[in-house]
């Protein structure tokens, strides 16, 4: 009621509001119910494409038809999430590379593209979000003809554009409201001045979101897609004109060239790289400087060799485009980075050269500062962990709210000292240690065979969870228990798994790193232990963390104090409100990090907790498991 009436305030006289309502408060309504009632049209930013789709398939439907209130709602994502037809057409006629998998899914999908209406491929379960076929089958903004194109009359991402115009409630997920203030290419920007009400659902992800589209970036998968597409689409329609195998032969050699210049072969990937000086942390100036200059003549050749062609197909005509935004791209790494930014390289499935403002404050305030003078909009912005203080200033500040916002705090209604607990292992390797992961695993095998199962594991890092994983399969084997690992499989598929428990036969226990901090819902006994490897301390050699921290030492304060600790308790709240999803849940909160009880900043850590009795020692853990079994 607290979080309704503070949103109904704010849409009824415009302004901006942060709201954080911890788990259990019933924020989805609570946002949802004022908004409609008001009448007045609004726009819902999520941070994932599962609470997007929940938001409109589920909650939206559900109030509307309890309140007897007739609004429109549509969904409106980017155009990756959409089929298209005429890349869908391609695939079927090039397919002869695909595997078998591949080409069974690919007919899968054409037997439901004769039925879908929206062509939003979360209608396809099946197709979970690593298939190699999502490229071949849809859109991006370089590749697609728009209206050259012979499908554009029944485009499946312009019938969700047109519903989003008309709607009166319009969903969208935070990379969508980035990206088009920087593109304008997905309609959000022509829809912004009609929406009288902006709530960003989820807005503790809306910084790091955020600054990933207000910069510039370039990477070896534009390279290679653009190498697939030159021959393919050359060969199509100018074959004989051009050279086009050995163009693209060229592109794809620069994408390699830049991964070796990388060091893409050693143990890296995953990892952010200091961009500094002229070259980045680790590459020899000259072998950059050479890298750079290669690069940068191939593709003056390929659009070159594209222009000479372009009014022959309008694919020729886009390609020619593209490169040309490409060219533009590269030529900006070229030059040393102007303004309050960071520069740094992505090493992954891809390497990617990424530079960006340190927050998104600077595309926020002019927004709302518009609007404050105009009196017309209002802002929402709500998580369940939104800062440590009254003023909320781990979210306001980098989103430039602080003095603009009115702040508003609802408590969590559960009752943690009853429903759950805290324990720390002692005993353990330091957090910092090699050897932590496989003793954290060893320790583990007792708990999670007293409790069978039911626990989720939540690491800090990527080369933890390998280490956890390889321990556990091994140390479990023959123990009943299945041991789940994100990466063998989908995420959708994981969950659906873990929540069945020994519901499908066998009790789980789930290890997870990254995106499973957050997001995941498990209410009941599916879930009773929550494990957490280490304190998530941001990672110290992160080029990001590296050039927040300077920013706060020029201004005389401690980068420890204000940004990596309020970060680390802001990660551990949530991460910890992944245990308990409703009144009746009962569960173990286990943080194997002593640090958290011995060291002078471990009072400010648990603050950011619950409140919550700590169980001290072996024996009152295994008494406390043996009682949630009961």
């Amino acid at each position: 009621m607290r979080l309704a009436q503070a949103v109904a305030q704010c849409v009824a006289e415009g302004g901006v509001l942060v709201a954080e309502a911890g788990t259990g408060v019933g924020k989805t309504y609570g946002y949802l119910l004022p908004a409609l009632l008001s009448g007045r049209r609004t726009l819902v930013a999520t941070a994932t494409r599962n609470l997007q789709d929940q938001l409109a398939t589920r909650d939206l439907p559900r109030l509307l038809a309890f309140l007897g209130v007739n609004r429109r709602v549509a969904p409106l994502k980017g155009r990756a999430s959409y089929l298209c037809t005429q890349r869908l057409a391609s695939a079927r006629r090039d397919g002869h590379y695909l595997g078998d998998a591949e080409l069974r899914h690919l007919a899968q999908v054409e037997r439901w593209a004769h039925s879908t209406r929206s062509g939003d491929l979360a209608e396809l379960p099946e197709l979970d979000e690593t298939s190699p076929l999502l490229p071949l089958i849809t859109s991006t903004r370089d590749n697609c003809l728009g209206t050259r194109c012979a499908a554009w009359q029944g485009c499946h991402v312009n019938e969700a554009r047109r519903r989003a115009m008309l709607a009166d409630v319009v969903v969208i997920n935070h990379h969508l409201f980035f990206a088009d203030l920087q593109l304008r290419e997905s309609g959000v920007a022509e829809l912004l001045p009609s929406v009288q009400t902006v709530v960003f659902d989820e807005a503790h992800r809306l910084n790091d979101i955020g600054v990933q589209f207000m910069g510039r970036q370039f990477s070896t998968r534009q390279l290679r897609g653009l190498a697939t597409e030159l021959v393919n689409e050359g060969m199509r329609w100018a074959r004989g004109f051009q050279p086009w195998p050995e163009l693209a032969s060229l592109l794809e050699q620069q994408a390699r060239a830049l991964d070796q210049c990388l060091g893409r072969d050693t143990p890296r990937a995953g990892v952010r790289l200091r961009w500094l000086g002229a070259s980045p942390e680790g590459v020899a100036a000259g072998l950059w400087q050479q890298t750079e200059l290669q690069l940068a003549a191939v593709l003056a050749r390929v659009l070159e060799a594209l222009q000479v062609v372009a009014e022959t197909a309008p694919e020729l005509r886009r390609l020619a485009e593209r490169v040309d935004v490409l060219q533009q791209s590269w030529a900006g790494f070229m030059r040393p980075p102007s303004g309050r930014v960071v520069r740094w390289l992505e090493l992954g499935r891809q390497a990617r050269c990424m530079e960006a403002p340190l927050n998104i404050a600077e595309a926020l305030v002019p927004l709302i500062t518009a609007d404050a003078q105009a009196g017309v909009r209002s802002w929402v912005f709500t998580s369940a962990t939104l800062g440590l203080d009254e003023s909320l200033s781990w979210f306001t500040g980098p989103a430039g709210l602080q003095g603009r916002a009115t702040v508003l705090r609802v408590a969590s209604p559960f009752d943690y000292r009853q429903q759950t607990c805290l324990h720390v292992p002692e005993g353990l390797p330091d957090a910092q240690d090699p050897d932590h992961a496989s003793a954290l695993a060893h320790w583990l095998v007792e708990p999670l065979r007293c409790l069978g199962g039911r626990t989720l594991v939540l690491a800090t890092s990527l080369r933890a969870l390998g280490e956890l994983a390889q321990q556990l399969q091994h140390l479990m084997a023959g123990s009943g228990i299945d041991v789940l690992v994100q990466g063998q499989g989908s995420r959708r598929r994981l969950l659906e798994r873990f929540r069945q428990g020994g519901g499908a036969g066998r009790p789980c226990v789930l290890l997870a790193s990254g995106a499973f901090w957050e997001g995941v819902d498990v209410p009941g006994d599916a879930l009773q232990m929550l494990v957490i490897d280490k304190l998530p301390f941001p990672v110290p050699d992160d080029p990001l963390v590296q050039a927040r921290s300077q920013a706060l030492r020029q201004q005389g304060l401690s980068p420890f104090e204000a940004y990596v600790l309020p970060e680390t308790a802001m990660a551990l709240k949530q991460g910890a409100g992944r245990l308990i999803r409703s009144e009746t849940d009962r569960g173990v909160l286990v943080i194997a990090d002593e640090r958290l009880l011995q060291r002078s900043y471990g009072p400010q850590l648990l603050a950011a907790l619950p409140d919550m009795p700590v169980l001290h020692g072996q024996l009152a853990l295994m008494q406390a498991l043996d009682a949630l079994r009961q």
